[in-house]
Parts: C-alpha cells; sequence; structure tokens
C-alpha cells in the first residue's frame, strides 16, 4: 500500500471568504463545489506531505497550513491587495526558505514560502 494524497479537512460556515482568500488571491483552481465543501487544488505535482511540529521555526507559532508558490513577491503583493497584513516576515530562514506568515479569512495562520538556494 502506498499513500496517494493527503488533503486538510478545514472547518468553517464561511465558503465564500475561503473562495476569495485561496482561489482570488492565491490563485488556486476551484476543483469541486458541492456548496457544503469546496476544494481547491492545483494542476503542479505535489509530493505527498505531513509535518508534525513543537514550534514553526525561528519561534514562531506552528502554522495551519504551509503553501509554497513559486513568487514570493507576488504572493506578498496579493495578499497585501486583498488587505491581508503579514504576521511574520517576510524573511529568508537559515534552512533555505523565504517565506512569510499571514491569516486567512477564517482566521488559519497559513505560511506562504518559496524554497531558496
Amino acid at each position: 500500500m502506498k499513500v496517494k494524497r493527503i488533503v486538510a479537512n478545514i472547518e468553517t460556515d464561511l465558503l465564500d471568504a475561503a473562495r476569495s482568500f485561496y482561489a482570488d488571491v492565491l490563485g488556486l483552481e476551484i476543483l469541486m463545489d458541492q456548496g457544503w465543501i469546496t476544494t481547491f487544488g492545483s494542476q503542479e505535482t505535489m509530493r505527498v506531505q505531513i509535518n508534525f511540529a513543537s514550534e514553526g521555526g525561528s519561534g514562531t507559532p506552528v502554522p495551519d497550513l504551509s503553501i509554497e508558490v513559486d513568487d514570493l513577491d507576488e504572493a506578498l503583493k496579493r495578499v497585501e491587495e486583498a488587505g491581508l497584513q503579514p504576521e511574520y516576515g517576510p524573511v529568508s530562514e537559515p534552512w533555505g526558505v523565504r517565506r512569510f506568515y499571514v491569516r486567512d479569512p477564517l482566521g488559519k495562520l497559513i505560511n506562504i514560502l518559496v524554497h531558496i538556494e
């Protein structure tokens, strides 16, 4: 047996707010919308990963989600244009990522990052 996919399930009644952040700001596609559940995704090939952490690194809290992007500056611009402000960063971390934290409209702490070389 092998794990094919891991899906994060976040309980909320604020599906429109989720759509405005995850589709409009971050650019994820709506893969399914049943009215009571909306699935956002991308056609990018992704590795199966799950993190367990006692902190978020650099003394930060553990984020609810980590989202890797290809252009952190563009992600930051879209977040700020949506009226949201980072709670941490942007900063280059010693383990090879540049990132910032932002709270989505549901109150979840999101780690938005890009790997740097």
